[in-house]
């Protein structure tokens, strides 16, 4: 438990340049507390004490900030940034070395039963207030944009941005972990898709004909 806790906390000294000693991390990190709350909550939850785990994990929640169902299944070394207005979903599958920003969203798409909240494969960054829907998978290496919403799975080593997520050219490993914010500005080049065109075609008719419509207003006028 204690080589664990050792690894989480050096991992968070080397990604986040904030962090000026492990002291610090210890004590003032929500995003580690967090994690350690649920490890507990995991343990009560896979015992089928449903109620004490969401009772750990709902305390959690009022001191950090973030909410991670006590079922979430976190691989090792998650780091999330901050943290707060983030939810991990019952069903979701979090691999080793992921890091998570604050108000990122793993979560469903509807009340059915089963598999239902997005697995992360390792070495996944998701990017501030970016959403992760449904039960699909994002590969190992996968970097999502700021504010994406992904809803179908991501090929390893491909960066997703925009909503809804598209896979962009430049491979993730061209960026660095803490570069979430350029991720966006990997898609600015990228053709817009023909859902994307349509959408701006309605947008702009819809534009026209209410400028008409006031046109033949002021006439009539």
């Amino acid at each position: 438990m204690f080589r664990t806790l050792r690894e989480h906390i050096e991992t968070i000294r080397r990604e986040d340049p904030a962090a000026k000693n492990s002291l610090e991390v210890l004590l003032c990190y929500p995003g580690l507390h967090a994690v350690l709350f649920h490890r507990v909550a995991h343990v009560f939850y896979r015992g089928e004490w449903f109620v004490v785990a969401r009772l750990i994990s709902h305390i959690s929640r009022f001191l950090t900030g973030i909410e991670i169902h006590p079922g979430a299944t976190i691989g090792k070394r998650l780091f999330i940034d901050h943290g707060m207005g983030t939810v991990i979903g019952e069903t979701a599958e979090v691999g080793d070395d992921v890091l998570l920003y604050q108000g990122v969203t793993l979560g469903g798409t509807g009340t059915e039963k089963g598999k239902r909240h997005p697995t992360l494969g390792n070495n996944v960054v998701v990017g501030t207030g970016a959403a992760v829907l449904g039960n699909i998978v994002l590969g190992e290496g996968v970097r999502v944009g700021a504010g994406s919403v992904v809803v179908h799975s991501v090929p390893a080593h491909s960066t997703v941005v925009g909503i809804p997520g598209r896979v962009v050219k430049t491979p993730s490993e061209t960026l660095g972990q803490l570069e979430h914010g350029l991720v966006a500005e990997c898609g600015a080049t990228e053709e817009p898709d023909l859902e994307q065109v349509a959408d701006r075609m309605r947008i702009l008719e819809a534009t026209l004909r209410a400028l008409l419509e006031e046109r033949v207003g002021d006439s009539r006028g």
